[in-house]
């Protein structure tokens, strides 16, 4: 016994979010990234035209069909949008306003804080402020 359309067009779907989730997850480059969530989306709109099938008799449901274009416009412009983003940053130097894209070559190492878990200057500051059980001055 064969598995129906609509089982196997659901499950193709299934199948293209987790690989494009997975690819999302695990890529550090922007361009690989952009591409895995428009893999995530063309599974979510396999799975909406599955939803939609009603049987050879049976004309499909028009709403999903309604949403799978919407959401076509929509991905289309979201990775327009992404990708000028992206080359905007990329082409602008790095500074206190523009955060540095991390490329796969590049590793990244951020700056050990001054004072670890606090933001007093000092043990007797913080002492001073919240009472005697904070002041640290009497441990070896």
């Amino acid at each position: 016994m064969m598995p129906s359309t609509e089982i196997i067009f659901g499950l193709t779907g299934v199948g293209l979010f987790a690989l494009g989730l997975r690819s999302a997850l695990l890529h550090r480059a922007l361009l690989g990234r952009v591409v895995a969530i428009n893999v995530c989306g063309a599974g979510v709109f396999l799975v909406f035209v599955a939803i939609a099938y009603r049987g050879p008799e049976l004309a499909p449901d028009p709403v999903p069909h309604a949403l799978v274009l919407t959401g076509i416009v929509v991905a289309v412009s979201a990775t327009a949008l992404a990708l000028a983003l992206g080359r905007r940053l990329r082409e602008k130097p790095p500074g206190p306003g523009n955060p540095r894209i991390i490329t796969e070559d590049q590793q990244v190492s951020l700056p050990r804080p001054a004072h670890r878990g606090t933001c007093f200057q000092d043990e007797q500051e913080a002492g001073a402020a919240f009472g005697p059980s904070f002041d640290n001055s009497d441990r070896g």
